[in-house]
């Protein structure tokens, strides 16, 4: 798939991604990767946190506190990022409470348009099932929520990470990884991606499921 140059924000070329925080979301993995390709191709990457619900800091996994997110903008975006947390009790901050609220549901249902991926990993996908975005379409999540995701429509596929085109989802935890070099690569190039894994000390393995 050739990706199309943006025009968001007004600079030609850009490629915009924005992470989507919420409490208590397990980001690392797929964060720390997202800023280094733009290290390794003329094309500028520009990746900002951004909170559906307005909160300028957020409290994620295990405590670490983000600070200076920013506004809630998928129209500036080419990429949207959603990660899981929180998902083994449903008494506790994370994915579930993320749907009880139904605000970040809500805002990822009405981003959808054409020229935007929406990528999830982990189970940030039972947030894209709970905005109705994965209904019908091929998809994948973490290893314990793969039943909920097949009862609430998503057709399930045994892969690291599935590229239904403007859909991209991630199995769990390092396969955030395989989501960073799968985009890289698509979005970026070859190359972008191979010194993408040599900076991590990581190679890619598993399957991409792509559409076609």
């Amino acid at each position: 798939m050739q990706s199309v140059p943006s025009l968001v924000q007004g600079r030609p070329g850009l490629l915009a991604e924005r992470i989507v925080l919420s409490q208590w979301a397990d980001f690392a993995p797929r964060t720390r990767s997202s800023r280094l390709p733009g290290s390794f191709t003329p094309r500028p990457v520009e990746v900002r946190y951004v909170s559906a619900t307005g909160a300028r800091t957020v409290t994620a996994a295990y405590g670490t506190v983000i600070r200076g997110i920013h506004h809630w903008a998928p129209d500036a975006a080419d990429i949207l990022v959603v990660p899981g947390g929180g998902y083994a009790r449903r008494d506790s901050p994370g994915v579930w409470a993320e749907i009880d609220r139904g605000t970040l549901p809500r805002a990822l249902a009405a981003a959808t348009r054409p020229g935007l991926t929406i990528s999830a990993l982990c189970t940030g996908v039972i947030l894209l099932s709970a905005a109705g975005l994965t209904h019908g379409r091929p998809c994948t999540t973490h290893n314990k929520a793969k039943p909920d995701l097949e009862r609430q429509g998503g057709l399930l596929k045994n892969a690291r990470v599935v590229d239904d085109g403007d859909l991209v989802t991630a199995g769990g935890i390092t396969s955030g990884l395989e989501l960073a070099l799968w985009l890289s690569r698509r979005e970026l190039g070859a190359d972008a991606a191979t010194d993408l894994e040599a900076m991590l000390e990581y190679e890619a393995r598993g399957t991409v499921r792509t559409a076609g």
